[in-house]
């Protein structure tokens, strides 16, 4: 049996995740073609060598209008607009019904669509509860959409190409503090966040910082069987996804770890 774990212990994001996923791969190029032939607007998909102290992974670029977004909030999927690195003319906004027009237009298998789908869902329905408003209301921004939506289609379409037959996690890192959001300071982990990871087992630790996003969380708990300790199993790969942030603490940097078993 094919088992990919993931080890969250620096929390999980949808763009590390999708590289951990990515060093995997046997043929990573045609997973590349692939999303850069999905005509996603705006968005260019490159996959990098990074080094994080010493161990050397992927790096899942992901540019919107030629523009890298630098800071975890990418990952947030809040209904109100977000900050960003770049800047652009006309913002709009985004709900659930637009996003299922699009993924219906994207040439992918059926399978990764319903999964991309199922994952908006999840964050749209935790954004509804935090909100108090219906999931029909709640409204992505585009841009911040546009990036979100590369990271979670390429991990569904990554679970595709893996065809894994269970897919486990350790407890999940979340960090700790506080995270700044277009409209305002929220606690680690984020409402949304919160709410998408009822159930799981999570931990603080001592890094300042959001480690787990509302993409990461939703991802995790739609693809993951069971979360807890790696159980004994014979090993066959290892993949690191790397993220743009280094931490203070000595023993910790942004990466993201996936493993094959069987």
């Amino acid at each position: 049996m094919k088992v990919i774990y993931l080890d969250c212990s620096m929390g999980a994001a949808g763009d590390m995740l999708m590289a951990a996923l990515y060093e995997l791969l046997d043929d990573k190029q045609t997973f590349l073609d692939t999303m850069r032939g999905l005509g996603l607007p705006g968005i260019e998909i490159s996959a990098e060598p990074a080094v994080k102290c010493g161990i050397t992974g992927t790096h899942m670029k992901v540019l919107v209008h030629g523009s890298e977004e630098l800071d975890a909030l990418h990952d947030h999927l809040h209904e109100h607009a977000h900050e960003h690195s770049h800047d652009h003319e006309h913002h709009h906004h985004t709900g659930l019904h637009e996003i299922e027009h699009l993924l219906s237009h994207l040439d992918l298998p059926q399978t990764v669509r319903d999964d991309a789908l199922a994952v908006y869902h999840r964050i749209a329905e935790a954004e509804s509860k935090v909100h108090r408003r219906p999931v029909d209301q709640i409204h992505f921004h585009e841009v911040g959409t546009l990036d979100a939506l590369a990271d979670v289609v390429g991990v569904c379409l990554l679970m595709h190409l893996l065809a894994p037959e269970k897919v486990y996690a350790s407890s999940v890192h979340v960090g700790c503090g506080q995270v700044k959001c277009a409209h305002g300071i929220l606690p680690v982990p984020a409402p949304a966040t919160a709410l998408l990871l009822a159930g799981v087992p999570i931990y603080g630790g001592a890094i300042q910082g959001e480690l787990c996003t509302p993409t990461g969380a939703a991802l995790l708990t739609h693809f993951v069987t069971k979360f807890g300790e790696l159980p004994s199993m014979q090993l066959l790969k290892s993949g690191y996804g790397m993220g743009t942030k280094d931490y203070i603490a000595p023993d910790s940097f942004d990466f993201r770890q996936s493993r094959t078993f069987r």
